[in-house]
């Protein structure tokens, strides 16, 4: 069965400052529990805020470091899963139920990629 890597991506600008409510917090359990005993879920972890983020670029032949946070960015990676599903709808479904978990006030992207084998 094919993998595929699911990157949250969160508007840190419009995200609560004290992150998620307890009542999004226990739907997110309750989600993460249901596709764990599914036997779906690899692994999962949110990330820190880019604040704390460093970028490695190499461009030109040169490497820059850059640490955060990151003013131009209006979307960044806030946390991320790996799926095990029987094709893409699956992981999609997924990615779509975790969304539904947050607050209306949140602006959350689901990217959905599967995982090049060997």
């Amino acid at each position: 069965m094919p993998r595929f890597l699911t990157l949250i991506r969160v508007d840190e600008k419009n995200s609560p400052e004290g992150g998620p409510s307890p009542e999004m917090g226990r739907r997110m359990g309750e989600l993460l529990e249901e596709i764990t005993k599914a036997g779906v879920m690899l692994d999962t972890a949110g990330l820190t805020p880019s604040a704390q983020t460093t970028q490695v670029h190499f461009k030109g032949g040169e490497l820059s470091v850059t640490d955060g946070p990151f003013t131009e960015a209006k979307e960044v990676v806030g946390g991320y899963c790996i799926t095990q599903c029987k094709d893409r709808a699956e992981a999609v479904e997924w990615a779509s139920r975790f969304l539904k978990t947050h607050d209306e006030h949140w602006t959350v992207t689901a990217e959905v990629r599967e995982i090049v084998e060997g």
